[in-house]
């Protein structure tokens, strides 16, 4: 077994099991969608604007490898708007040469920016060059404190301003004092500022700001909602508007194909409603989550894959947190460490259903894989699989026994059991490019993973701990933290929001150059840790998806965007 299984806990003698642990059957409500999405599977991939389509692409591009002048004012602010309007994955070289050229303009030694005195252009210019991973300094902002070491006052009401310093703080890492201080300075700032007649374009750029952080958003609700507020844009480029709205439609129509494709397989070919009552019917809200991971078209097999080993691991996730019997739990572990058809003799019914589809979307994807010659990669997600069910199994224990572990404690299994070392390397099946290298990376424990799984586990504590102690779950972060240091829950939950912003940190500073892996891949990592902010900012949007989960899934897989 792993490292992860030396977390059992050694229990005292007089140990006394749950007496509720025989099997403790959680409600959860039936699926939202129900059969909605089937029908999808029948849309044709013919689109009469693809021509107007690629005319507009070839005047976006024009305008992005246009010369870059001594001000690139215009261009920082076109390329800006290409990145959030969810179009620059046709772009990518482009615009890693213009922001190459722009970095080259700007700079001088040791990363100092030496352009500008105007906040949002020096803000707007520090993000972008941050984002694509150069390690820009933050002093470039100390010309706009004052002698006694606050922001000036004069700065106040430039609200475009204030508003991109505010997106360029959600990239700071460690010791950015600088950055912390512009922070919370510009959220007080931009607060206030909602008061004020602001122009219907800003207006709604701030209040969703406000709402969501751009750095923590999910890329393709961010585009669709951008969208809407650049077309209030006085200056908006028509051309771009127009491009990005055909692009959004056309992605859209491709997503709804492959969610139909997922609940086909789902309802029909597994039958959960049917053959496991007990668990969270929720396929439409997982392959939504995967949308979020990556939504080009080039990802289509990347997605498929991840869309179904997610699906199964959120009934095996089920199984162990409200079904399973800890007796039966201990042989679905070893059968699933086997690996081998044969392990199903010993398993109830219900769990012989969930051995046989776990291998059988494993045995898929080494089928897709083997086109490439790169089959044995599946070695290293089944590695993860064998992990994570090790450590469901190491928390279905510590409820058995009514053990309080210490927040070190559970944190050695919980970053496992939280699922995203395993998603991660699953990520990095289904694209191109992937290396044997980049999972290994993914599989060693990095750095990235551990603060992504970090954050993931937190919030999910925070979130749906209430809900899971009144079903009968094992202890939380919350928990084990009150217990630990003998404190409240508020104040347990203050400090656990301290290390998800220092998760963050190690985040955006794994993003800087040089990287551990190539960017594609690292985004993968970042992009499922902005799911967590987006789906469990407030509740926990997965398990109960009847509120802004389902919004969220209206906006992008059933309402189009008029034209």
């Amino acid at each position: 077994m792993s490292k992860v299984a030396s977390s059992l806990p050694v229990f005292p003698q007089d140990a006394k099991p749950n007496s509720n642990s025989t099997r403790h059957t959680a409600t959860f409500h039936p699926s939202i969608w129900g059969n909605y999405f089937l029908s999808y599977d029948t849309i044709s991939e013919e689109d009469d604007s693809d021509i107007k389509l690629q005319l507009l692409k070839e005047d976006v591009r024009k305008m992005i490898v246009s010369p870059v002048d001594d001000t690139f004012l215009f261009k920082l602010n076109f390329i800006n708007s290409v990145q959030r309007l969810g179009v620059s994955y046709h772009f990518e070289r482009e615009i890693d040469e213009a922001l190459h050229q722009i970095y080259g303009i700007a700079t001088k030694d040791n990363n100092i920016v030496s352009h500008d005195d105007d906040l949002h252009h020096l803000a707007l210019l520090f993000r972008l060059l941050r984002q694509q991973g150069y390690r820009i300094s933050s002093d470039v902002f100390c010309k706009f404190k004052n002698e006694t070491g606050n922001f000036k006052e004069s700065i106040v009401n430039d609200v475009q301003g204030m508003l991109s310093l505010y997106e360029a703080a959600q990239i700071r890492i460690h010791g950015e004092e600088i950055l912390e201080e512009a922070y919370s300075f510009t959220l007080i700032q931009l607060t206030r500022s909602l008061t004020t007649k602001l122009s219907p374009f800003l207006s709604g750029l701030v209040h969703h700001s406000l709402a969501q952080s751009l750095r923590k958003g999910m890329p393709r609700l961010e585009a669709r909602y951008y969208i809407s507020f650049y077309q209030e844009d006085p200056s908006h480029n028509e051309s771009l508007l127009i491009f990005a709205k055909l692009d959004f439609n056309m992605l859209q129509k491709l997503h709804q194909k492959e969610v139909s494709i997922a609940t086909k397989w789902w309802v029909k070919d597994l039958n959960v409603s049917t053959n496991f009552p007990f668990v969270r019917d929720r396929i439409v809200e997982g392959c939504f989550w995967i949308i979020g991971v990556y939504y080009e078209p080039q990802y289509c097999l990347a997605r498929r894959i991840m869309m179904k080993v997610m699906a199964i691991s959120s009934i095996i996730d089920d199984v162990y947190d409200s079904y399973g019997t800890i007796d039966e739990l201990k042989i679905f572990t070893n059968a699933i460490e086997r690996w081998d058809i044969s392990s199903l003799v010993n398993l109830p019914e219900y769990m012989k259903l969930c051995y046989v589809a776990l291998l059988d979307v494993f045995e898929e994807i080494q089928l897709e894989l083997r086109k490439e010659g790169k089959e044995y990669f599946v070695k290293y997600a089944e590695k993860q699989i064998k992990r994570l069910v090790q450590a469901y199994l190491i928390e279905a224990t510590w409820f058995h026994y009514n053990h309080t572990p210490t927040v070190e404690e559970y944190m050695e299994v919980a970053t496992m059991s939280c699922g995203y070392a395993m998603l991660t390397a699953v990520s990095f099946l289904g694209m191109k490019d992937t290396t044997e290298e980049a999972l290994i990376w993914a599989t060693s424990n990095p750095k990235f993973i551990v603060a992504a799984s970090t954050i993931c586990r937190f919030m999910d504590d925070i979130a749906g701990s209430e809900f899971e102690q009144e079903r009968g779950h094992v202890v939380s972060s919350l928990d084990c933290y009150m217990k630990q240091h003998n404190t409240s829950r508020q104040n347990a939950i203050k400090e656990l929001l301290k290390l998800i912003e220092s998760a963050w940190k190690d985040i955006n500073e794994q993003c800087l150059n040089p990287t551990q892996l190539p960017i594609a891949f690292l985004m993968r990592v970042l992009n499922l840790t902005r799911m967590m902010d987006v789906l469990y900012k407030d509740e926990d949007s997965y398990t109960h998806s009847g509120g802004i989960m389902k919004d969220y899934i209206k906006a992008l897989l059933v309402n189009n965007i008029p034209i």
